[in-house]
C-alpha cells in the first residue's frame, strides 16, 4: 500500500453497541457484550476476559465513579429516612434510630457498589471508552 491509497481508506463502521442493553448487563454482572459470561470474579474484581465471548475487561477504568453513584444514591435515600424518623417512630430512642440508619447504610452501601461498578463497565463498553473500542474488536 502506497502512501495516497492510505489516505482514501474507507473506515469500516463499528458495531452497534447498545448503551442501555449494555449498561443493564453489566449492572447485573454480566459482560456487558454478550450477557452471559460473569463481568466479576470476586466482590469488585473484573475478570481478565469474558469466558464465554472473549470480551477483554481489561481496559475498564472505573475508579471512582462506582463508589460516587453509591454515595450519591445511599445517602440521599437514608438521608430522607433519617429526616422521617421522628415521623415515623416518635417514641424511638435516638440510639436505636442511628444503629438501624446505620445499618441501613452498610448494606445499601454493599448491595449497590457492585452493580454501580457493573453499569459504569458497561457503558464504558458501549461508547467505546479505554480501549474498549480498539482495532480488532469481536463485537
Amino acid at each position: 500500500m502506497n502512501d495516497m491509497t492510505r489516505f482514501w481508506r474507507i473506515p469500516t463502521p463499528r458495531p452497534e453497541r447498545p448503551l442501555r442493553t449494555a449498561i443493564a448487563r453489566g449492572f447485573f454482572g454480566r459482560c456487558p457484550a454478550c450477557g452471559r459470561g460473569k463481568l466479576f470474579r470476586s466482590y469488585l474484581k473484573v475478570v481478565g476476559a469474558c469466558k464465554i465471548c472473549g470480551e477483554d475487561m481489561t481496559p475498564q477504568r472505573a475508579d471512582d465513579a462506582p463508589a460516587y453513584l453509591t454515595l450519591l444514591i445511599v445517602a440521599h435515600g437514608v438521608g430522607a429516612g433519617i429526616l422521617m424518623s421522628d415521623e415515623l417512630w416518635p417514641h424511638a430512642s435516638a440510639l436505636w434510630v442511628i444503629a438501624f440508619w446505620l445499618a441501613v447504610t452498610v448494606i445499601a452501601s454493599l448491595i449497590i457498589l457492585p452493580r454501580a461498578k457493573g453499569a459504569v463497565i458497561g457503558q464504558q463498553w458501549a461508547m467505546c471508552m479505554h480501549g474498549f473500542g480498539a482495532e480488532g474488536d469481536r463485537t
